[in-house]
Formats: C-alpha cells, sequence, structure tokens
C-alpha cells in the first residue's frame, strides 16, 4: 500500500517510475557560483553517504531556463544563480508546473574589472563604464537624446584616462554576471545623466533599453561563460579589461589585479558593506517537488546553509565567497525541511 502511494505521488509530480533511476542530485546555473557550488556537492559526497552531484556551469540565465522547464528526473533539482530570479522566469516556470520553489540567499559577490599586472592601472567611475560600453551615449550633457556610442579609446571617455583602444573582455548575455553588471554598472552611469534618470518616468522601456544595453560594435568582447577564459585574455593582452566575479579575482591576483570603481577596490569589506558599487547577492533554487523524490536534496541544502560552509569563518569564505550578516544567514540554517520561500510579488516588482 505503502509503495503504491509513493509511486501516486511521483506521478502526480510529473515523475515516472525512471526517478527511480536517478540517485544523484542534478545542479545547473551561474559560472560564478559553479566553484561554490564544486566544493560544497565533493564535501557532501565525501561525508553523507550520498553520491556527489552532477553541477553543470550554464550561467544564471541558462540555468534557470532549464530548471523551469518542468517536473521530473529529466529535469534539474537546482539552479545557482548571480542574481535574483526574475518576474518572467518565475511565471515561466509556474506554466511547466513548477511552482514550489525555495529560494536560499548564500551570500554577496562584486564584480570586478580587472587587467593584466602587467596593464596600466585603472581609475573607473561608473560614468566612465556606461560611455565606454553602452550601445548608446548621450549627445548633450544633460543627457536628453542619444546616439550610437562612438567611443573607441578610453580618454575619449575621459581625459584622465589613457590613450588606449576600449576593450573589453566579459560574460554573455545568458550570465548573471553580465545582467548585473548591466545594472549595477552601465545602467548606474547611465544615471549621472539628469536626461536619462528623468527618462526612467517618462518610458520605463525605453529608458531600460538606452540603460542597460551593451554596445555590439566590438570593443566590448564576449567571452563565454568561463571566467578562467577571460583570465588567460586579459593575460595574454595587458591593454584589455575583464568582467568577472571577486572570486575568480581573489584566485588569480599573481595574475590581474583590479580597477577602482567610484574611487572604491573590490575587495572583501567593501563588497559586504556595500560600498563598492558594483556588488551583488547570490542565490541557489530548490524545486521543492523533487526534494521528496531525490535522494539526499535536503541533506545538500543543510549543508550548504551551515555555518561551517557559509557563516563568517566557513570554508566557502576562504573560497571567496563574501558572507551574510549572521542573522541573516541564520534564517536558512533550518533541518532542511523548513526553508524560506520566495515571494512571488517581490519577484514581479
Amino acid at each position: 500500500m505503502r509503495k503504491t502511494y509513493f509511486i501516486a505521488t511521483l506521478l502526480a509530480f510529473g515523475f515516472s517510475s525512471a526517478a527511480f533511476a536517478r540517485d544523484q542530485i542534478k545542479i545547473v546555473g551561474s559560472s560564478t557560483f559553479y566553484p561554490f557550488a564544486t566544493v560544497v556537492a565533493e564535501r557532501f559526497g565525501k561525508t553523507s553517504g550520498f553520491k556527489t552531484p552532477v553541477i553543470e556551469s550554464t550561467g544564471s540565465g541558462g540555468g534557470l531556463k532549464l530548471f523551469c522547464k518542468g517536473l521530473g528526473t529529466e529535469h534539474p533539482d537546482i539552479t545557482n544563480a548571480s542574481r535574483r530570479i526574475k518576474g518572467k522566469e518565475v511565471k515561466k516556470c509556474a506554466e511547466n508546473g513548477v511552482t514550489d520553489i525555495t529560494e536560499i540567499k548564500v551570500g554577496f559577490d562584486g564584480i570586478a574589472m580587472a587587467n593584466a599586472k602587467s596593464g596600466p592601472v585603472l581609475e573607473l567611475t561608473l560614468k566612465d563604464v556606461y560611455l565606454a560600453l553602452a550601445k548608446d551615449v548621450p549627445v548633450d550633457p544633460n543627457g536628453d537624446t542619444v546616439k550610437p556610442n562612438p567611443y573607441k579609446m578610453w580618454n575619449e571617455v575621459n581625459p584622465a584616462l589613457p590613450a588606449a583602444p576600449i576593450i573589453v573582455i566579459g560574460p554573455p548575455p545568458t550570465s548573471g554576471t553580465r545582467d548585473a553588471f548591466n545594472e549595477l554598472a552601465i545602467e548606474r552611469g547611465c544615471k549621472t545623466f539628469p536626461g536619462r534618470k528623468a527618462l526612467k518616468k517618462k518610458d520605463k522601456r525605453l529608458y531600460k533599453s538606452q540603460c542597460r544595453s551593451v554596445r555590439e560594435d566590438g570593443p566590448y568582447v564576449e567571452a563565454g561563460e568561463n571566467d578562467n577564459l577571460i583570465i588567460e585574455k586579459l593575460v595574454a593582452d595587458p591593454g584589455a579589461l575583464g568582467v568577472f566575479g571577486y572570486s575568480f579575482l581573489d584566485q588569480n591576483r599573481d595574475k590581474v589585479k583590479a580597477a577602482k570603481v567610484d574611487g572604491v577596490f573590490p575587495e572583501f569589506e567593501a563588497i559586504s558593506s556595500g560600498k563598492y558599487p558594483v556588488s551583488r547577492s547570490l542565490f541557489f533554487y530548490v524545486k521543492n517537488a523533487h526534494a521528496g523524490v531525490i535522494p539526499g536534496m535536503k541533506e545538500y541544502v543543510k549543508e550548504f546553509t551551515a555555518s561551517k560552509a557559509i557563516g563568517s569563518d566557513g570554508y566557502l569564505v576562504d573560497k571567496g565567497l563574501i558572507p551574510l550578516a549572521e542573522n541573516e544567514r541564520a534564517q536558512f540554517e533550518e533541518d532542511g525541511t523548513k526553508l524560506t520561500k520566495f515571494d512571488g510579488k517581490v519577484l514581479n516588482k
């Protein structure tokens, strides 16, 4: 009778008898998050009695797309993200029956802009970043109208910067780092022009298009989801600037150095305090309907949210994670079943 009830439950959530064939957690998502998740998964596999989860680095957008495709063993159980899930992604999940999801915030990360150690020392403002990389830039000092970005040299953007070509190597649109960079760096730089800021009240769609779109005429070079590849390209070209997460900067300080942004370096304390302007939160999302079927999911979440992992002295802090305040972290450290669920209204703001 109990087995019959269990099979009926699986079928109700879109599973088939194939559910018995998968005994490993399947995780997708952010390349920035990938090193942290890999460390947790390996420790979990060695100490828990469950198999080591399989993790694929797909980018935040790519991971959420896979996550939201449906329920069942052919779909991921967890997705990692270096930005919060978007309202349209929540809607897509719901359309495919993925309505019971838990959001877990694990810490912070800063988006560094860095170049090779042999390259020039750079001090950028958010305004500089916007003028260098936006698809359209203001024609007039107030920013009432825009034109396609004509700037090819850093000193054309700001005379205080080097007379060198603008070459910025960064992630593609599927990356959470790219989403966060567009919002936290380029859009904030756009807002330094009163006319652009005023546009937000008049036409939000046009404002978003003009204040978050990255140029596609050469100075911004997409390097895929592999941040290590960006590091390699920077070493090969000391004149280029790269965009990637703080953890990769921290792990490659022998090869690259960070630029200041608005007078602040991307350092641990500056990111955790919010002083560094290009900082973002890291999340992972759990498909609750899978938690009772795929072995080890609750235990994996418990491992990841424990103080020993993401607390101020946790093993992920040694890998570059910027920890949450203890009172915020503690709300997620439960027994693996009592987890804070996201609020759809917040996500749709």
